[in-house]
C-alpha cells in the first residue's frame, strides 16, 4: 500500500487528516501557513494520490497505515488533527496509539457510531456508486456553506473529481462499520484538545461536538463562523489562527525563576 504524503517545515510534528471524499490537498493553506512546525499531510488509502484498497478496509486501518507513515518518518509523538471521516479515524488512532498522541484536534465530526438510519444511507451510497464509479454529484453542495467562495467551490470540485469507487466504498464501509470511541475521549482527560465545527456545518451536529468537548477537561468547542463542513476550505485563514494559537499553546513555557518555581513542567509536545 503505498501513501501519497506532503512533509514540509522542522520542529514538532503535526499530522493532518482529511475527510471523506477529499485529500491531503485540503489542508493546503495550513500546511504552507504553519511554520515552526513539522507538517505531515497523507492522503488516505484510496483518496487523492495513494493506492486504492484491493479489499474491505476499516478505521483501524486508516489509523495503522499513518502509524506506519510516522514509523517511515522518525515522528515518535504528534500533534492529530483530522475533519470529519479524518475525526474518525484520529479517535481511532487515539485508540490505538494513545503514546503516539502528543494533542488532539477534531473538526466536524462525532465520536458515536452511525445510527441504523445513518448506516442504511451509507448502503445506499454504495449502491449508488458501483455502477457509475464515482459519488453523486449532489454531496459537494452538502459540503460547503451557501456563501462558500468559488475558490472553495472549485477546490473541492476537484478533489471530488480525484476520488476512485473503491476509495468511496472502503471509506463509506469504514464508517458506517465503526465502533463508539466516545469512550477513548474520556480515558485522555489530560490530553490538549481542541475541537472546531463551521457554523453552517449541516452534516455534523453541534450538539455532538459539544458533548465531546465536555468529556475533556480544558476542552472547548470553537466554531468557525460563515463555514460548512469543511472550514479549511471555506475560512483557511481564520482556521489557521485558531490552530496557531492552539499549537502555540502547546510550546515549553520559559523556565520559571527559581523563586516562582513550585515543581518541573514538561512541554505539552516534544
Amino acid at each position: 500500500m503505498r501513501l501519497a504524503y506532503d512533509d514540509l517545515g522542522a520542529g514538532p510534528a503535526v499530522l493532518f487528516v482529511h475527510g471523506f471524499l477529499l485529500d491531503r490537498t485540503m489542508w493546503r493553506d495550513q500546511v504552507v501557513a504553519l511554520e515552526g512546525w513539522r507538517r505531515i499531510a497523507p492522503d488516505l488509502r484510496g483518496m487523492g494520490s495513494s493506492d486504492a484498497p484491493g479489499r474491505a478496509c476499516g478505521m483501524g486501518a486508516y489509523a495503522d497505515d499513518l502509524a506506519v507513515l510516522l514509523d517511515a518518518l522518525g515522528v515518535e509523538r504528534t500533534v492529530l488533527c483530522g475533519l470529519s471521516m479524518g475525526g474518525y479515524v484520529a479517535l481511532e488512532f487515539l485508540h490505538r496509539h494513545p503514546d503516539r498522541v502528543a494533542a488532539l484536534v477534531v473538526m466536524d465530526a462525532r465520536a458515536e457510531a452511525d445510527t441504523a438510519e445513518r448506516r442504511a444511507d451509507r448502503d445506499e451510497l454504495i449502491r449508488r456508486v458501483r455502477p457509475g464509479g464515482r459519488p453523486p454529484r449532489g454531496l459537494a453542495a452538502q459540503f460547503l456553506a451557501p456563501g462558500a467562495s468559488s475558490r472553495a467551490r472549485r477546490r473541492l470540485g476537484k478533489m471530488l473529481g480525484r476520488a476512485s469507487s473503491a476509495g468511496v466504498i472502503g471509506a463509506l464501509e469504514a464508517m458506517r462499520d465503526r465502533e463508539d470511541r466516545t469512550s477513548v475521549l474520556r480515558s485522555a482527560a489530560r490530553l490538549p484538545t481542541l475541537f472546531l465545527i463551521g457554523g453552517d456545518d449541516a452534516r455534523t451536529p453541534r450538539a455532538s461536538m459539544q458533548a465531546m468537548a465536555d468529556l475533556v477537561p480544558g476542552a472547548t468547542l470553537e466554531v468557525i463562523a460563515g463555514a460548512g463542513h469543511v472550514p479549511p476550505l471555506e475560512r483557511p485563514d481564520e482556521v489557521t489562527r485558531r490552530l496557531r494559537r492552539f499549537l502555540t499553546g502547546l510550546r515549553p513555557r520559559p523556565a520559571a525563576s527559581r523563586r516562582d518555581r513550585s515543581g518541573p513542567r514538561e512541554p505539552a509536545v516534544r
